[in-house]
């Protein structure tokens, strides 16, 4: 398993709120069958690689589909191949090591 973090922004003349989009993309993925989590940011998304990189690519396509003209998409791929990673183990970790938590 991997982590995708993904950020889309479709570039066109919108106003200053993405919100209607960003939640497009969450019913995206809500019918993808991968996890995902939502942060202020962006998604994280957990699966495979190859099958991750596939719903980068829808998720950055919808993007022209809902009449963008140029699209600016950011990825973060974690891809360890010496265990799985899940949703919410970095942070998680973290918070075990930390004085402040």
């Amino acid at each position: 398993m991997a982590l995708l973090d993904i950020t889309v922004i479709p570039l066109d003349g919108r106003a200053t709120g993405f919100s209607p989009f960003v939640a497009e993309l969450q019913d995206m993925l809500a019918g993808s069958g991968f996890s995902y989590r939502l942060h202020d940011m962006g998604t994280t998304v957990e699966g495979p690689v190859s099958e991750l990189f596939v719903l980068a690519q829808r998720l950055h396509e919808h993007a022209f589909g809902t009449g963008a003209r140029r699209v600016y998409t950011i990825m973060k791929i974690d891809d360890r191949r010496d265990r799985d990673v899940h949703l919410g183990e970095k942070t998680a970790s973290v918070q075990a090591n930390s004085t402040s938590a």
